[in-house]
């Protein structure tokens, strides 16, 4: 019998064993053939649309069931006059970043603000942003933020409208704006900086597992997940989260000098019906409201970015898709704070 099942397990193995050889080489096939596809895109896609076709069209489902035919015909022909008659108008073109941790949408924003800066006039175009995001990495948010200084260095009105929230690394974004415009329970604010980990040294210790990091340069290395933390470490740690925070308040006094920035800078969020006595945000609309009333003068362009679409199988064959530890580990190690 223990012969049998000798036999059997070395078989077994062995089945495995092919089997995975197999899956390992349809994988691979399957890469080279995605990969090697023609005529499609991999550099993404940037569509425009009007906005207000869209606005007319919302209203106009309404109007003609409210107008009379002769109305309705009335009405066509004095849009039609007016429209004639205004000429040229002048554009509002309109972005949306919904944020996430990395700000993954940044790579989207960058073409659209490159897009729009070939084609807009600053003495008469404007920009709107619709924003929500509850922040995160300082350097990822950082980045977007400095795309929206691209539009307002090149002197083009920049209106950012928040419907839900705009903290932490969404605010860092905000205050870039010459005018911030909020939903009035819009969540704003979060000047701060967090950083958290776990720390498992003391388990290790129990299952007799040493840990050991070599560094070359004293502060390389400040706090770990696997080793032991000192309190030289913790102070090294927490001085470069005050420093995190120091450049964010400057950046918000520097874009927004009409806050009392120790007043607001303590990590602190608060609805927009608030924000607006700090001097966070200008007036209380929602985004809705403010494009409508730009769509009566001027001409709403919306502007996308799609990017290409990555398939989880060629992630996985250009091991893009690693474990949890790989992805996730070097975040902590490398200090990728987050604002809050």
């Amino acid at each position: 019998m223990s012969t049998f099942l000798l036999n059997y397990t070395e078989f077994l193995a062995k089945a495995i064993t092919v089997l995975l050889v197999f899956v390992a080489m349809l994988l691979v096939f399957a890469g080279i053939r995605s990969s090697g596809g023609k005529g499609k895109s991999r550099e993404g896609k940037l569509s425009a649309r009007s906005l207000n076709k869209f606005y007319e069209n919302l209203t106009r489902t309404v109007t003609d069931l409210t107008m009379s035919k002769e109305e309705r015909k009335a009405a066509d022909k004095a849009q039609k006059k007016a429209d004639k008659a205004a000429g040229a108008r002048p554009k509002v073109f309109v972005l949306d970043f919904e944020g996430d941790p990395s700000a993954s949408a940044v790579e989207s924003l960058r073409h659209e603000v490159t897009a729009l800066l070939a084609g807009a006039n600053g003495s008469q175009d404007e920009v709107v942003l619709r924003l929500g995001s509850p922040g995160g990495y300082v350097s990822a948010y950082g980045l977007a933020a400095s795309q929206l200084q691209r539009i307002t260095s090149a002197q083009i009105p920049l209106t950012v409208c928040i419907d839900e929230i705009a903290a932490s690394g969404g605010y860092m974004m905000a205050c870039v704006a010459d005018k911030v415009i909020a939903a009035p329970f819009a969540l704003v604010g979060s000047i701060g900086v967090v950083a958290e980990l776990p720390n498992v040294n003391r388990l290790l210790k129990k299952i007799d597992v040493d840990y050991n990091v070599y560094t070359a340069g004293e502060s390389k290395r400040t706090v770990s997940v696997f080793g032991e933390n000192t309190d030289a470490a913790r102070e090294k740690f927490m001085e470069q989260l005050t420093r995190v925070h120091e450049l964010f308040k400057t950046h918000v006094s520097k874009h927004r000098p009409q806050v009392e920035i120790d007043k607001i800078a303590t990590g602190e969020a608060w609805h927009a019906n608030e924000s607006l006595a700090l001097n966070l945000v200008d007036d209380l609309m929602t985004s809705d409201e403010y494009l409508a009333t730009k769509a009566k003068g001027a001409e709403l362009i919306h502007l996308e970015f799609a990017r290409p679409k990555t398939s989880a199988l060629k992630k996985l064959i250009s091991g893009s898709v690693t474990t949890g530890l790989e992805q996730h580990l070097p975040r902590f190690l490398a200090l990728f704070t987050k604002t809050h």
